[in-house]
């Protein structure tokens, strides 16, 4: 754990030496470059709060907030630091909590603002070693302003705001200001410094330039491109929780193309690699297509920049990305000839390995892979009946249907096909909205397994399962079916046969239904030559 410890007077340093005059013309020519956007109430009020105290406290905003506030954003949080130990911040503000290593303070406000209810007031600080790439051996407390600036990732990061007597001053010790101005993404100091001490903020540099549509200074990307295997001392969840905050931005897909330029993505999604070099176009799909020799990975790339354009949810954004990841696998032939045979499958499995490595929430992982597993239905309008579409359904779950479908815009957009939205696809939503009320799976059926064990007086066991299966699979082809007094008399004729031709006529079914899969998936093969 690192330790935290009050930084001596006479401790000397760098910054100490050469400290920056905060009044300086220099400054002050730099704080007319930008006009900041207006700071909540609730913020000065605690900034001005350590002003009217005997010890005339110094207090700034800092960080991400400073870069949004001269952006003319609203941030996500507010962080202010100051050179009061944790001790006298929680004096100043009673209605405060401090449980970290950090010094960082938690302001309760009564703020209706989510963004404002928690303000965190961390001491000034000073970090030392990163022996692991990661964490700081050791976290002090610093007594000026600019030992706290210096420590940070970006310039753009690396700013202050001070509020005093209702007057707004900048302080900008890196030229971050510039740096927003030019939209450039620079290192603070030593770029190579900086990523050394946190590996992560190789991703970061990436996640910035794609949020706020950046270029990455040259000095930095050089140092990024040579340290890319620090990368791989940081933890799978500090990752995926930087690609997820990538992934909901609008530019996305840049992102990801970042983070193969920069030799990044073998340590965040190696599998996408393999895509860089492998054509996914068909001799069938290039007659429909622009793109004439797109790679795996273009396509995907292309697919996501339209799932994130468009605003769809997380798990349709990462399905977009990886829904035909698989397809270097079963790449056989080449050139024009090649097919992709089963690709769908092996996307699907590499999904949730990839997904689960990354340490993604069961349920994401579970809708992502029924997304990537599904992307690849067959709908002719002379050749899929209703039955088809409730086995669509059913299989990806009706909660995602909708989802499939955006998915399916954006796979046709990432190919190049020029209508987005077929006719095709136009006609499967009216069909999904005239039979999304029919039973899909059997706690829609209008008999349920306790009526199959008092009916058939029978106690809990597989053959109320195999049972119920049999009855949906007749419903799924006749809806009209699904009435009580069908099922029951059903029922009853089924609660006759042995337990072994049950269990052998549930088998059929199930069979039935993979074969019924597999039709539609070899009439989408035989199609686009896959």
């Amino acid at each position: 754990m690192a330790k935290i410890k009050k930084m001596k007077d006479d401790q000397t340093n760098f910054w100490f030496k050469n400290r920056i005059n905060l009044a300086s013309p220099q400054l002050e020519a730099s704080r007319e470059m930008t006009k900041p956007m207006e700071i909540p109430i609730e913020i000065k009020n605690i900034l001005e709060q350590f002003n009217k105290t005997p010890q005339k406290f110094e207090a700034y905003l800092v960080g991400g907030c400073v870069r949004d506030v001269l952006l003319k954003k609203k941030p996500k949080d507010w962080d202010i630091t100051t050179n009061a130990t944790p001790q006298e911040i929680q004096k100043l503000f009673p209605n405060s909590f401090y449980a970290n290593d950090f010094g960082t303070v938690s302001v309760i406000t009564n703020s209706d603002d989510e963004t404002l209810q928690v303000v965190e007031i961390t001491p000034f600080r000073l970090e030392g070693k990163y022996s692991d790439k990661r964490h700081p051996d050791e976290i002090k407390f610093a007594t000026i302003l600019e030992d706290d600036l210096a420590r940070r990732d970006f310039t753009i990061n690396a700013m202050a705001i001070q509020v005093k007597d209702g007057k707004l001053k900048i302080i900008d010790l890196f030229n971050g200001q510039k740096d927003l101005k030019n939209k450039l993404i620079r290192a603070v100091g030593d770029p190579e410094e900086r990523f050394n001490e946190d590996a992560l903020r190789l991703m970061r540099a990436v996640r910035f330039a794609a949020e706020l549509d950046f270029q990455i200074e040259e000095k930095t990307k050089k140092a990024i491109e040579k340290l890319h295997s620090n990368l791989e001392c940081i933890s799978k969840e500090r990752v995926r929780d930087e690609l997820i905050k990538m992934f909901h931005c609008e530019n996305a897909a840049r992102g990801i193309e970042m983070l193969h330029e920069l030799k990044l993505m073998p340590y965040v999604i190696p599998e996408l690699e393999e895509g860089v070099n492998v054509v996914g176009v068909t001799k069938k799909l290039k007659e429909h297509i622009k793109y004439e020799s797109l790679t795996t990975f273009e396509h995907l790339v292309k697919t996501l920049d339209y799932a994130a354009k468009n605003n769809f949810n997380l798990e349709t954004r990462l399905a977009a990305l990886l829904h035909d990841v698989g397809k270097p696998l079963t790449k056989k032939g080449e050139g024009l000839e090649a097919s992709f045979q089963g690709h769908e499958r092996v996307s699907a499995q590499m999904t949730k390995e990839i997904l689960t490595r990354l340490r993604f929430p069961k349920k994401t992982i579970d809708k992502v892979v029924k997304l990537v597993r599904w992307h690849f239905f067959f709908y002719d309008i002379n050749k899929v009946t209703p039955a088809g579409v409730r086995r669509l359904i059913r299989n990806v779950g009706p909660e995602n249907i909708d989802d499939l479908l955006k998915l399916r815009e954006a796979d046709r957009s990432g190919s190049g096909l020029p209508k987005i939205s077929s006719y095709r696809l136009r006609h499967l939503r009216y069909m999904i909205e005239k039979v999304k009320k029919d039973p899909i799976e059997p706690k829609m059926l209008k008999i349920r397994g306790d009526d199959v064990m008092k009916i058939l007086n029978i106690p809990p066991s597989p053959k109320i399962g195999w049972v119920l299966n049999i009855l949906l699979e007749e419903v799924l082809d006749d809806p009209a079916k699904n009435n009580r007094e069908y099922l029951e008399k059903r029922l009853k004729e089924l609660g006759k046969l042995a337990d072994e031709d049950l269990k052998k006529m549930a088998e059929e079914a199930k069979s039935k239904k993979e074969e019924i899969e597999e039709e539609i998936d070899e009439e989408m093969r035989k199609k686009y030559n896959v």
